[in-house]
């Protein structure tokens, strides 16, 4: 009866046991502000709370932990989340596999540190707020009053917005059919956060969007980056096969080919004949005869094989 909860502490204790043995690497990855024990202990967390996380991938669990390390924010439900989808192995199999996802919150946090942008914000526009959008001879306008205390009714849309330290301001609405339509190109449209958490997909939408339109540092741009497959479109299945054709084919020509003899005999006859046009001429009167024909070649030099 109590076999199922002692199998569940179990993995909880061997998940924790890797984790704090990790703490050497994720003290070299995370920024000075991020203790490697507060990064593992939120981790930690975050796995214990979350049943599909302790039945995934255990390796790649364990990379997209040190993947936010890396990216200097944490797995907190905030900064960022270890979501968890369906990936297909090369054998054909599919395992539940674990992918950092980093939220607007730690886009956020990682644009301050940059000093890049003076402001961002993004939100997510419900039928009863109050939302007007327009551009005139001075740029970009928006004014957004979001109703706190009442009913908001449904999504209607999502925008990002950017202040730049000049005092431009940038502008992207999405709306509901836009992010439906990023949605519904991803590989991962009906699972993963897309389903748990499709508010800060929709803003992250918005956001990568407005972002080709913004000056960008490294880590920034490694950010946006982060989670880039969730955002990747789904090849249908012919195009997978002609994919997977055009690459073995690749591979194929890759490979060092097996010379044949004749090629061999003309290798080796090539520095001859290059040592010949090299020499100076022949003088006149040490020309052969014109009735004079050539020596014939030495038998067993061709074998019937290389005969074209």
């Amino acid at each position: 009866m109590n076999e199922p909860q002692t199998k569940q502490i179990t993995v909880i204790d061997e998940v924790r046991a890797n984790i704090q043995k990790m703490s050497g690497q994720f003290a070299m990855a995370l920024p000075s502000h991020i203790s490697p024990e507060k990064f593992q202990r939120v981790a930690i967390t975050a796995i214990q709370n979350s049943p599909d996380l302790l039945n995934a991938d255990r390796r790649s669990l364990y990379a997209a932990c040190m993947k936010l390390a890396q990216d200097g924010v944490i797995p907190d439900g905030r900064e960022a989340a270890l979501v968890t989808f369906s990936t297909k192995q090369k054998d054909g199999t599919w395992i539940k596999a674990v992918q950092p996802m980093i939220m607007v919150a730690g886009i956020l946090k990682k644009i301050r540190q940059s000093g890049e942008l003076a402001t961002l914000h993004a939100a997510v526009v419900y039928k009863n707020d109050q939302f007007r959008y327009w551009v005139d001879t001075e740029g970009q306008h928006i004014t957004h009053e979001p109703i706190l205390f009442g009913e908001r009714g449904a999504a209607i849309g999502v925008y990002a917005m950017a202040k730049t330290k000049d005092g431009s301001v940038f502008v992207q609405p999405l709306s509901l059919a836009d992010v439906e339509k990023i949605r519904a190109a991803s590989r991962s449209k009906d699972s993963g956060p897309w389903t748990s958490w499709w508010e800060e997909m929709a803003k992250k939408s918005a956001i990568r969007r407005l972002a080709k339109y913004l000056p960008q540092s490294t880590d920034v741009e490694q950010a946006l980056k982060a989670d880039e497959d969730l955002f990747m479109p789904d090849l249908p299945a012919k195009d997978h096969a002609e994919n997977q054709a055009l690459l073995e084919l690749a591979q194929e020509e890759d490979k060092p080919k097996r010379k044949s003899r004749l090629d061999k005999v003309k290798e080796a006859a090539t520095p001859v004949v290059e040592a010949e046009e090299a020499m100076p001429p022949i003088p006149d009167n040490m020309r052969r005869g014109r009735d004079e024909q050539p020596p014939m070649p030495e038998p067993g030099l061709f074998e019937p094989e290389d005969v074209i």
